[in-house]
């Protein structure tokens, strides 16, 4: 075991399977000589070359129709958008082409797209988004959303093996923020598959990614209640039989996340507890999100937008005293 950031976590993850599979390489812009605009891939070009570490434009069309085409014919691309947010720009090639290819004809699309999301650095409306529920939807793709180094690393050895097309969001507020103890040998985190982070048996938070870290210091400042803190990992697929055993164990949720609250993924969290543990519930599902607005500018406006420790904490009394 090593103690590892989060974002060195991914790195090792992504190193170690360079060396391991040849028809592992990354594309993007800026990932080789600069090693990449939070450096995940420093040093990656010196080892592996520029044929496996190839800066491409200034194009997200680019980099995700070279990725798919390349998948199609055997390799296994590594392609990272700078921003999540610019996903988008790549909408045909991924959802229209990579997302159907398996499905319609049963070739293997093997793509990973690591994608650095989220808030909390004033980046403003294009550069701070969580669009995990965007894709989410889309049959064909997986979205991994990890929240300790230790998954980071598991996770993405498991997207670079994985069939299918996975979408790899890295909250940027946790690149360097958070540590842990990581093996240095080569492992896999199953896809889909959530995580125990805090035992308890009083209120249940479903959440994932930083919000992760919002929900442990929530439950921190109310040390006589017993909060049980359900990481997901991943939201397609999502580990059903996990939240609903905390559900029926705890009988109070609050589902937790970034991403703006109409359309986000913590509906369709809310909508299978009421289907399928209603009769388990002691109050209605409380769901904590961003409010329907771009994320803004201003410090001060970005704090109001972002879900804080605060807001949860006033949730899970609400919750408690139901």
């Amino acid at each position: 075991m090593a103690e590892r950031t989060y974002l060195q976590a991914i790195s090792d993850g992504l190193r170690q399977e360079m060396r391991r599979d040849k028809r592992v390489f990354v594309l993007g812009e800026d990932v080789g000589v600069y090693g990449g605009a939070f450096k995940v891939t420093l040093g990656f070009q010196e080892e592996f070359g520029a044929w496996r570490v190839i800066d491409a434009p200034l194009s997200e069309t680019a980099i995700m129709g070279g990725a798919t085409g390349a998948a199609i014919m055997g390799m296994r691309p590594v392609a990272e958008m700078q921003f999540a947010d610019f996903v988008s720009c790549a909408w045909d090639h991924l959802v229209t082409v990579a997302a159907k290819q398996r499905w319609r004809v049963g070739t293997p699309v093997p793509i990973v797209l690591r994608l650095p999301s989220g808030g909390g650095f004033s980046g403003g409306p294009f550069h701070s988004q969580n669009p995990e529920s965007s894709f989410a939807h889309i049959p064909g793709l997986k979205c991994v959303c990890p929240a300790t180094p230790e998954d980071a690393k598991g996770l993405i050895v498991a997207a670079i093996e994985d069939p299918n097309p996975v979408l790899f969001f890295e909250h940027k507020h946790l690149y360097r923020r958070i540590k842990g103890e990581v093996p240095e040998e080569r492992y896999v985190t199953p896809i889909g598959k959530a995580r125990t982070h805090q035992e308890g048996d009083e209120v249940s938070v479903i959440t994932w990614g930083a919000m992760v870290y919002t929900a442990e210091e929530a439950a921190k400042q109310l040390p006589d209640s017993s909060v049980e803190i359900i990481d997901l990992r991943s939201v397609m697929p999502w580990d059903k039989e996990a939240v609903l055993a905390s559900v029926r164990k705890t009988s109070k949720v609050l589902v937790l996340h970034e991403d703006t609250r109409t359309g986000g993924f913590g509906g369709e969290i809310a909508a299978t507890i009421a289907e399928e543990a209603f009769e388990d519930l002691d109050a209605p599902v409380r769901r904590i999100a961003a409010p329907d607005t771009p994320v803004p500018f201003s410090p001060v406006l970005e704090k109001a937008f972002i879900p804080q420790v605060d807001d949860v904490v006033r949730g899970l009394k609400e919750l408690i005293q139901y």
